[in-house]
């Protein structure tokens, strides 16, 4: 049995942000989760990595690297992660699981039930669910393992409510003794008793798109980020990342956010560039000449800021409804949303 596990820059012993852009490699035998996961008795042969922002950055490129080295090693099984509440790595695991499972590939991957990983999978990986954080390493691992192991030694696997990954979108056909008819009038009593789920629930809310404005030229336009713009030093201590607040800080009459003044405290990407002009987070400059050239009305006084990096849907959602409510109590017409 061989099996292939993949991790991002940081679990491979990389490195941290400053290695988000580390190329794929290749690493012999486990590395980081990996030992955990042969201690659960999942022996890994091979690690491959890639760097978050690479991988982002580079997706097709990327991936067809990490495909070659994974069907040169011959795999039984991949393994992605546990990426946990990370966007960029969950994301990257997911499509690689994608890819895996159009081949015929077995692949079981980790992350929280909201990973953008979970969508960008398409149901080709079995996916077990985790914390936010590696604090759930400990219970995660040994379903991993007894998963893996038994898709690579092509043993049956339960259904999810037994299993414990997520439900894969999937239908399986199977024989039975039972006419169509009696099985029917069956599933839909157990239906309507509440005993079973039939549908598919949405993953995310649908928010219908508001009517265009009726007249830019006098519109209070608002600058909202989740970059984790903050003043220099972050006096208020926003959390980098987990945040369940948000901030706002006046913007008074400046023209631009000057790289002296403010910074991102963000801790999903690396902020050196943002940092360098912290326009590129909350485009104030950008705004300014908008309403110098007549295109809108102006500013609004102030600006919003968060770190959405790990934060849970239901925090999010509230966030943004605060906000929502402060701009609307400032007769705020429209809103430039930045995300990074």
């Amino acid at each position: 049995m061989t099996v292939v596990h993949y991790l991002n820059q940081f679990f491979a012993g990389l490195g941290a942000e400053e290695a988000a852009d580390h190329e794929p490699v290749r690493l012999d035998g486990a590395q980081g989760p990996g030992k955990a996961l042969a201690a659960a008795g999942l022996a890994i042969d091979l690690t491959v990595a890639c760097g978050d922002d690479r991988f982002a950055l580079d997706e097709n490129e990327c991936l067809a690297t990490l495909l070659s080295w994974i069907e040169e090693a011959d795999a039984d099984v991949v393994v992605c992660g546990p990426s946990f509440g990370s966007g960029r790595y969950g994301y990257a695991c997911g499509v690689l699981a994608r890819e895996l499972g159009r081949s015929g590939m077995p692949v079981v991957a980790a992350m929280t039930p909201d990973s953008p990983g979970v969508l960008a999978s398409e149901g080709a990986a079995y996916i077990v669910p985790t914390t936010g954080n590696v604090a759930g390493m400990r219970d995660a691992v040994p379903i991993v393992a007894s998963l893996a192991a038994r898709l690579a030694a092509g043993d049956p696997v339960g259904s999810s409510e037994e299993e414990g990954y997520l439900p894969r979108g999937l239908r399986v056909n199977v024989l039975s003794d039972e006419l169509a008819a009696d099985r029917a009038v069956g599933l839909l009593l157990a239906k309507l008793g509440g005993e079973v789920r039939t549908e598919i629930a949405p993953p995310t809310d649908r928010v219908a798109p508001p009517d265009p404005l009726a007249d830019p030229t006098a519109a209070l336009v608002a600058l909202v980020t989740e970059a984790g713009c903050v003043p220099q030093g972050n006096p208020d201590r926003l959390p980098t990342r987990h945040a369940n607040v948000w901030l706002r800080y006046p913007i008074g009459d400046r023209a631009d956010l000057a790289p002296e003044d403010y910074l991102s405290v963000h801790a999903g990407f690396d902020t050196t560039d943002a940092n360098e002009d912290p326009d590129r987070l909350v485009p104030l400059d950008a705004a300014r000449a908008l309403v110098q050239a007549g295109r809108i009305g102006r500013v609004h006084d102030e600006f919003f800021t968060t770190t959405g990096v790990d934060t849970p849907v239901a925090v999010s959602r509230r966030m943004g409804q605060e906000i929502g409510a402060e701009l609307r109590n400032a007769g705020v017409d429209a809103v430039i949303l930045t995300g990074t």
